[in-house]
């Protein structure tokens, strides 16, 4: 199953569901990079060392850390190859003055808003999805 490729379909069907866990961003070097890595649910190699994405409880030490984040995945399976989704979630909730941060994985795309915007991102996305029915 390749997931859904059809914008009005991925708006429609996406159903936004905000995880009750508290996330941040962390910047490690190796070293923390070993220790802290089972926990994280994404990562990424920049030149400027590693970023992983882990519950908040987990990062306590971390030097350089983003503040709380919320989680927020939508549902729906969209395929890689799909075209729009992204801008259209980031779009709406730019409108709002709610800062995302998207995660594309295989089956789902989780989007990472600041902590305190958390239900408003939601009603955001709720609403964008009921306006594609």
């Amino acid at each position: 199953m390749n997931g859904e490729v059809e914008l009005s379909t991925l708006l429609s069907d996406m159903s936004p569901l905000l995880d009750d866990r508290d996330w941040v961003f962390v910047m490690v070097d190796d070293e923390a990079f070993d220790h802290l890595a089972p926990n994280a649910i994404a990562s990424f190699r920049e030149a400027e060392g590693v970023t992983l994405v882990l519950p908040a409880l987990s990062a306590h030490d971390c030097e350089h850390m983003s503040g709380p984040m919320a989680r927020i995945t939508l549902e729906v399976h969209s395929s890689l190859e799909a075209v729009g989704l992204t801008a259209a979630v980031a779009g709406a909730l730019a409108t709002e003055g709610i800062s995302a941060n998207v995660i594309a994985a295989y089956y789902h795309d989780h989007i990472f808003v600041p902590e305190a915007s958390a239900e408003h991102a939601m009603n955001v996305l709720q609403a964008l999805s009921a306006g594609s029915k």
